[in-house]
């Protein structure tokens, strides 16, 4: 995705927020979300970009969807307590009956509120279904 850095010599990690997707979901972890490492856990950041991901489609699907793939999913940095956390997601593909998504999440630290670091990306697809299940046709706009 196309974000612009915001070159620093003392550091070259952060990151302006992207201006091409839209701000979906903000979230703050908590202490209760912690591995043994003092670090969020990668499954709880993974359940909230799969919330994250599926606000664009639901404008699309119009009814019940799932998600079907996740077709990448990098952890750049760790996301620790009290990190804010921005999802910002925008939709690459419309297919007959799926929806693909990209998803980036930047953390504003604690104590370097305003600076953003981007901690992950994942792209995911989700499948419009029927009410047994079934992959059911994308309304068209």
């Amino acid at each position: 995705m196309s974000t612009s850095n915001t070159a620093s010599p003392r550091n070259t990690s952060m990151a302006c927020v992207p201006t091409d997707m839209e701000l979906v979901l903000k979230v703050i972890p908590m202490p209760a979300d912690c591995n043994a490492n003092g670090d969020i856990f990668g499954g709880w950041v993974m359940a909230q970009v799969d919330l994250a991901g599926s606000v664009l489609p639901a404008r699309h699907v119009r009814g019940r969807m799932a998600t079907v793939a996740v077709n990448e999913f990098i952890f750049k940095q760790p996301v620790r307590v009290g990190d804010i956390l921005s999802f910002y997601s925008i939709v690459k593909r419309v297919g007959t009956t799926s929806i693909t998504v990209s998803v980036e999440v930047f953390a504003e630290r604690i104590r370097a509120q305003g600076q953003f670091v981007k901690v992950t990306e994942a792209n995911l697809t989700y499948v419009a279904i029927d009410d047994e299940g079934r992959p059911r046709a994308i309304p068209k706009e």
